[in-house]
């Protein structure tokens, strides 16, 4: 495992309970309900951190890497940094403005090769205020590589997270973000991914435990004939916020793309899923199937779901689907019939709705018991 702890925060400017130190930062006003992305994500929980910065010091400077990665100093990473950005015309969201403005801890890998697996965490400490990192990875053609991200907290404070990721032709990438945080801390995790023609990217998001989430998984196939698997599970209660932004554009002919993504929603918990797939006239023959499942454990719990293809080409196989629904009676009455306690049914059947997802992380995530601390309160 590769931790990264965030370094001593030093102090900002002004009060707690102010946006103005986050507008600043970001350069552009705090999102809203007029907003048509956010106008179903309460921000009210990054309003209340403490106007605290990481100092200048580099938290990911002592890190050894597996064989098959190399770190890129700056400069060697200046050509990469923003190419997936503004493929994805994400450069301006303002998640991203605001981790930039926050003057974030770079890492800049290239993957050469297989690589050996990789864990990454990015531990936002347990003291106030919020803490930046950026993450640039390169994979040569026909490279390969399995990384968990783990972004974490222990206190009330906020975790932005901006990744980029390139995978040139026939490069292979698993990409698992594990996101277990503190049920006073904010989570703005923005994944930027440009492929090309041959790669194949399995990405895994899975959260639970902050005051808020926000992630926002963006992904172009530049010339097509790539494929892209995104796996998403969002576990949220009590008054907690968990949203997911999704959007998949194909650039050209052959391209594949395979979503589920799963939210289980309880007490006075919102969930937010919008997933956006364009299939433009270029991307003839395309594959493209999205999914959105979600579990209400609660009568004054929300989930919005928004499925949201845009298709022009005409050769094109697209499917899309989204359900809420609440534990099947049928399925309790058979657990209990055969002598199961209530609770332990309703907790079985949560576990069989979560797994689908978590198994799809990589293997590194096995030892943090992701599914019980998931679900450690349910």
């Amino acid at each position: 495992m590769v931790a990264a702890p965030a370094a001593a925060p030093a102090a900002a400017a002004p009060g707690p309970g102010s946006a103005a130190w986050l507008v600043d930062l970001a350069g552009a006003p705090l999102p809203g309900r007029r907003h048509e992305d956010w106008r179903f994500t309460d921000l009210g929980a990054l309003t209340t951190l403490e106007p605290r910065l990481l100092d200048g010091a580099d938290p990911l400077a002592l890190i050894s890497l597996p064989a098959g990665v190399q770190r890129l100093g700056a400069a060697e990473a200046g050509p990469w940094l923003g190419q997936a950005l503004a493929a994805t015309a994400s450069a301006d969201h303002w998640p991203v403005r605001l981790n930039a403005g926050a003057g974030p801890a770079l890492l800049a890998l290239r993957v050469s090769g297989a690589a050996a697996p990789l864990e990454l965490a990015l531990d936002a400490g347990a003291a106030a205020g919020l803490a930046a990192f950026r993450l640039l990875l390169v994979l040569e053609a026909g490279s390969s590589l399995e990384l968990l991200l783990r972004p974490c907290s222990s206190a009330a404070n906020g975790l932005s997270l901006v990744t980029e990721v390139i995978l040139e032709p026939g490069a292979s990438l698993k990409l698992g973000s594990l996101g277990l945080g503190h049920p006073q801390a904010c989570l703005l995790q923005h994944t930027a991914v440009l492929q090309e023609s041959g790669s194949r990217l399995e990405h895994t998001a899975v959260c639970g435990g902050w005051a808020l989430a926000r992630q926002e998984p963006r992904i172009l196939q530049r010339q097509g004939a790539a494929f892209t698997r995104l796996r998403g599970l969002q576990v949220c209660r009590d008054r907690q916020v968990a949203d997911t932004h999704s959007f998949v554009c194909f650039e050209g002919p052959d391209g594949e793309l395979d979503q589920l993504h799963k939210a289980v929603a309880d007490d006075q918990a919102r969930s937010v899923f919008n997933g956006a797939v364009q299939v433009p006239r270029a991307a003839q023959r395309t594959n493209a199937a999205q999914l959105s499942r979600n579990l209400l454990l609660s009568d004054r719990a929300r989930i919005d779901t928004k499925p949201e293809l845009e298709i022009v080409a005409d050769d094109v196989k697209c499917a899309h689907g989204a359900t809420v629904s609440r534990l099947r009676t049928d399925e309790l009455f058979y657990l209990r019939s055969r002598g199961i306690a209530a609770a332990q049914a309703a907790q079985l059947l949560q576990r069989a709705f979560c797994e689908e997802v978590l198994r799809e992380l990589p293997v590194a995530a096995l030892p943090h018991r992701p599914l019980e601390r998931l679900l450690a309160e349910h």
